[in-house]
């Protein structure tokens, strides 16, 4: 056994992984290993703890919860491995291994949670020990009380084993949903060799579609390596190809022509993920059934801070009749742009030219051109922004990592520390910032690689995160040149790795964001995308990357003004697409006769101002609901969105450019939403930073609804 933990990388179980090391063929040795062990430590937990049950000793909190958390700990560390090299270096071998474990890591996983010994132990924990256990022991406890009972540990017979294979058919059909969109992404390109089809794009847009013509091999018709002069270019579906284009292309029928392929992407052949969507969404439905609840929705707002469906709606209803006017309105400005422009597609505006003739109405409007602006954003310069800020604001100082040997799974991955005012080391994350669409799955997203513990020898666990993004790559002439939504985005996934990183939570099961209810998880993310547009933030970081000049004071103004440009639409998208999955998740069912995107077609009527074109199959790639973890709960983003904006006007009210009174509130922040984590409910939480409950006005007057 020694001697196959010390061949096997994944079966280290602590510190940082060697990624590099980690290959196809090791996952399917280790894992059926490592769950032997595992399986084993569980029946012995459950041999002592049912003594003690049998002798009624009183079971105190080290006697289950450290043992349980430990059992899980192992396997979240090396599947979640397994899972993140998944996603950011996807590959035909590593996708066999992942979906042949996939199964038995689900069996495991209900073997724990359906075990009656360790349930009677939580709740004769939860009963006789309660005077003795803190709050956030509570929250903890109740919560896996309440995991056990979602993973079925009531059950018996029949019912028992048609849960147990639904959950097994609902991970692997995740995992097939996330490859064909991934496949269908990666498969659908256009080259492009004539000056007409190309016209309207930046040089740096044309850079780009040189470089991956000249990865994919295409040749001139001189046989010449492509050039962004004279091409050839290969467009494709990944979002630092698509977006320009949508946005920048003056030909039309090639605008039309990527939009269709975008938004039919995993619809067709092979990679249709249609009745995917239909069997993952009855199989949700028979779980919750199964454990008692009428539909999924019901199941998943158990641990949230919305109530039920009717609040949800609620939230999403006043967010629609508010922006659906202004979205209509906007949708008449961009139609009489056209027309100033003596523009034909002013008759009748289709999908695939909104981009375009918001960026038009958006340089009319603010003189803005947003292309114009990404050399003032050069990567280095807005992570040095970004750490500034945190500094300001936290107290806390980011570096490059002083290890000089961190593993990594890529070149263009860097490791950085994160240490606090006294200089002692709090915690570090790995960064991976660009898109590689044959091998990274699409998005952005945090993760954890490891979390804030104390391990059985007493040696503290710093937590460690993954941030993930997808933006543009830099080139041969010049660094990663970022669009300002890129940038937002860098904030957004920061503010998750804040809360991962800054927890002072002493039990990892509530540290950082475990055990924070799912539509509250987006308040730290969303609440550093406020200051993205704070003039000391972004005057300090846009600095242009050939000169150090710092971005003209009109072009910040022009930013500032153009905030809440097209945020009607913006708003209406998001609510579109909530309503669409809690309505899924809550009355879609196979008996209706009709399919999923029937029905999103009819919430479409009242949450959009242009309808769905027939090629649209947006749901097909909708992998936040599908592959992910937003089921009936996509609208968290609106939701904490509510919390995040009242959160950054706890500053505005102080006043942006009072920096002691700034950095007095941001650590009041740190204290709490960044510190507290999990420990305490939300609106706890909530209320201990800002003396009161949430507010939606902040929300309102910020997307200037």
């Amino acid at each position: 056994m020694i001697n196959k933990q010390e061949r096997y990388p994944l079966l280290k179980g602590e510190g940082l992984p060697n990624y590099k090391e980690i290959t196809p063929e090791e996952i399917k040795e280790s894992i059926p290993f490592l769950l032997g062990q595992l399986n084993q430590k569980v029946d012995e937990l459950e041999k002592i703890l049912e003594e003690k049950i049998n002798k009624n000793i009183s079971l105190r909190w080290a006697d289950v919860m450290v043992p349980l958390h430990l059992i899980e700990e192992k396997i979240r560390w090396s599947w979640g491995v397994v899972s993140h090299l998944n996603g950011v270096c996807n590959s035909p071998e590593l996708r066999e291994a992942y979906a042949e474990q996939q199964p038995e890591i689900i069996r495991f996983g209900n073997k724990v949670g359906q075990s009656r010994t360790i349930y009677k132990s939580l709740l004769s924990l939860k009963e006789k020990e309660r005077d003795n256990l803190n709050e956030t022991q509570l929250r903890i406890l109740e919560a896996e009380i309440t995991s056990m009972n979602h993973r079925g540990v009531g059950l018996n017979g029949s019912q028992k084993n048609s849960f147990n294979l639904n959950s097994e058919r609902l991970a692997e059909l995740s995992n097939i949903f996330s490859n064909h969109v991934l496949d269908a992404t990666k498969a659908w390109s256009l080259v492009l060799t004539k000056e007409e089809e190309i016209l309207g794009l930046p040089s740096r847009v044309l850079e780009i579609l040189a470089n991956t013509a000249k990865e994919a091999g295409d040749k001139s018709q001189d046989d010449l390596e492509p050039t962004k002069e004279k091409g050839p270019w290969r467009v494709g579906l990944d979002m630092p190809s698509y977006i320009p284009f949508i946005t920048y292309s003056d030909n039309r029928h090639l605008r039309e022509l990527i939009y269709k392929a975008h938004v039919s992407r995993a619809s067709e052949g092979l990679l249709d993920n249609r009745k995917i969507i239909e069997e993952i969404l009855t199989l949700r439905a028979d779980q919750s059934k199964i454990l008692g609840y009428n539909n999924w929705a019901e199941l998943s707002l158990t641990r949230k801070m919305a109530q039920n469906t009717t609040e949800v709606e609620n939230l999403l209803e006043e967010l629609r009749s508010a922006s659906l006017k202004v979205a209509k309105k906007e949708l008449q400005e961009l139609k009489d742009c056209a027309l100033r422009h003596k523009s034909s597609e002013a008759d009748k505006l289709e999908p695939w030219d909104i981009s375009y003739w918001s960026e038009k109405l958006r340089v009319e409007k603010f003189s803005l051109n947003q292309e114009k602006l990404r050399p003032w954003f050069p990567l280095p310069k807005v992570l040095n922004g970004l750490f500034k800020l945190c500094g300001k604001l936290f107290e806390i100082q980011i570096i490059p990592s002083k290890s000089d040997e961190a593993p990594t799974w890529h070149k263009d991955v860097k490791l950085f520390d994160v240490l606090d005012k006294d200089g002692s080391t709090l915690a570090s994350f790995y960064l991976d910032p660009y898109s590689r669409a044959a091998t990274k799955r699409g998005g952005a997203w945090m993760d954890e690689c490891l979390g804030k513990d104390i391990s059985l020898e007493g040696d503290k666990v710093l937590p460690v995160a993954y941030l993930i993004c997808n933006q543009t790559p830099p080139t041969e002439e010049a660094p990663s040149l970022m669009s300002f939504e890129e940038v937002e985005t860098l904030f957004h996934e920061f503010g998750h790795g804040l809360q991962h990183m800054l927890t002072t939570v002493d039990y990892p099961q509530a540290a950082g964001i475990n055990n924070v209810e799912w539509d509250a998880v987006e308040l730290p993310s969303q609440f550093m995308e406020n200051w993205c547009l704070d003039r000391s933030t972004l005057m300090g970081m846009a600095k242009h990357w050939k000169t150090d000049e710092p971005i003209p004071e009109e072009e910040f103004k022009k930013l500032k003004q153009s905030r809440t440009f097209n945020s009607g639409m913006a708003t209406l998208r998001q609510v579109h697409f909530a309503i669409t999955d809690i309505r899924l998740h809550s009355q879609w069912n196979k008996d209706l006769g009709i399919s999923p995107d029937q029905i999103r077609r009819e919430i479409a009527k009242s949450t959009t101002v242009i309808d769905p074109i027939k090629e649209d199959q947006f749901l097909c790639s909708f992998s936040h609901i599908f592959a992910g973890g937003y089921a009936a709960g996509y609208y968290s983003y609106k939701w904490a969105e509510v919390l995040s904006s009242d959160a950054f006007s706890a500053f505005e009210e102080v006043g942006l450019d009072d920096v002691q009174k700034v950095s007095e509130t941001g650590r009041r922040f740190r204290d709490t939403v960044l510190s507290l984590g999990g420990s305490r409910s939300p609106s706890k939480v909530f209320e201990a930073f800002r003396g009161r409950q949430p507010s939606t006005k902040a929300l309102i007057r910020h997307s200037g609804l």
